[in-house]
């Protein structure tokens, strides 16, 4: 059984995601391999995909050099930005990618692709194009969802609300006349691209996302398979508290909330939920620990430890080892990665009633779910942390994400997901 996973990157969350699913197919003795857009990272049966230009002839390639050489020069203006480009720019801030169903990549064309019995796709925004790949896909198709792209008209996630308010509630989102056009155009594309194929095959990884794939025009009649994402539970296991805290510079004596984000200006992502309801919290024994990248500082108030990006997955286990609880304000999410690093160390989860938030965390077992999606009601439920952090038991914790999201459990489910397709 040959095993193609196809991401279009090798670094993110999805591609964490699809990276370690791999991992564990591999110590199953799967034959997997990773295909990918661009590869930056030296892992074991990865590659990244080898573009051909035998469909350009001699004279295209001189003539695209030529008008290369002629811009660089300044003596040829640059060319006009696309429709699509023109698009993205304008764009409001804060809102979650958007991508378009078509690229100049054809995935078939890869020796990977035609060895495999199973193509399982992932994170494919710019690298899959669907009309082209699904005209002439003859493999069964197992398409993980990482996020909502794949059923949408471009939109990665389909936020309902852009900014805060005030008194701490989301301010409704408005489309614009250009988001509703192209969205339904690329509706349009990914229906027709869809209609006649009967090989493939959908794997969501909570409830929430199974729930709105049964809503969507595009994939609703196909079918679902509910599997979470697995995670290395040698690397991720709870560490030495005060051993964590010394080596990251965390004082013993304080509660520590953690905070872990790629982009703090992401709206999705909720930092300036976290944010008022920090600046409300008058506690001088916490301490917020962030992680994540320092391109824009952490405007808040005083008690933060910016630690910066980490890539490192054992030095991460220690971040979460060191915390008392950690926080993830995201307002619409699938099944964050963050939140099983978080379990499978011990530390107790604080989050919004939302997406396959809710699917991991058991109200006042292994954290603490808000009341509403706002401000005021995070500042609660940390409040209530904090007067009963004694009572989440860390040793049960790791021990729950164990049965659920070890490495093992997951490429078991799709060992046994792929056989009965191949079967079929």
């Amino acid at each position: 059984m040959k095993i193609l996973l196809v991401n279009t990157y090798d670094r993110g969350g999805a591609a964490n995601a699809c990276l370690r699913l791999h991992e564990g197919l591999l110590q199953e003795a799967v034959d997997s391999k990773v295909l990918l857009r661009r590869k930056e990272k030296s892992i074991l049966k990865t590659f990244e995909f080898q573009k051909t230009q035998s469909s350009k002839s001699k004279l295209q390639i001189l003539k695209e050099k030529g008008l290369l050489f002629l811009r660089v020069m300044g003596i040829l203006n640059k060319p006009k930005q696309s429709e699509e480009q023109q698009f993205l720019r304008h764009r409001e801030p804060g809102l979650e990618l958007f991508s378009f169903p078509n690229s100049n990549f054809d995935i078939t064309s890869s020796p990977l692709y035609q060895e495999a019995d199973i193509i399982n796709l992932h994170w494919v925004a710019n690298f899959l194009d669907y009309e082209s790949f699904f005209s002439k896909n003859t493999k069964p198709v197992v398409w993980t969802l990482h996020d909502m792209n794949p059923f949408s008209g471009g939109e990665h996630y389909l936020e309902r609300h852009l900014g805060l308010d005030d008194l701490g509630f989301g301010i409704p989102r408005t489309y614009t006349k250009k988001e509703k056009e192209i969205s339904n155009k690329n509706i349009l594309i990914k229906k027709n691209a869809l209609k006649d194929v009967k090989n493939l095959y959908i794997v969501t990884l909570c409830h929430w996302m199974s729930n709105e794939v049964r809503k969507s025009d595009i994939l609703k009649k196909r079918p679902i398979s509910l599997i979470p994402n697995g995670i290395n539970s040698e690397i991720f296991q709870p560490r030495h508290r005060n051993y964590s805290r010394a080596i990251l510079n965390i004082p013993e004596d304080k509660k520590v909330i953690l905070f872990v984000a790629d982009s703090i200006t992401n709206n999705r992502k909720g930092y300036a939920y976290l944010k008022q309801a920090l600046n409300l919290l008058q506690d001088d024994d916490v301490v917020l620990c962030a992680v994540g990248s320092k391109k824009t500082a952490l405007e808040s108030a005083k008690n933060i430890i910016e630690l910066g990006a980490i890539y490192d997955e054992r030095l991460m286990s220690m971040v979460y080892s060191a915390a008392d609880v950690f926080v993830i304000p995201s307002l619409m999410d699938n099944l964050p990665n963050t939140v099983l690093e978080s379990l499978m160390c011990g530390t107790p989860v604080i989050g919004f009633p939302v997406g396959g938030i809710t699917d991991m965390v058991i109200d006042g077992d292994n954290g603490l779910l808000t009341k509403t999606i706002t401000s005021t009601a995070l500042l609660d439920s940390i409040q209530m942390f904090l007067e009963s952090m004694d009572t989440f038991n860390r040793e049960r914790i790791r021990e729950n994400a164990l049965k659920k999201y070890d490495l093992k459990v997951q490429a078991d489910a799709y060992i046994k997901l792929f056989k009965t397709i191949l079967k079929e």
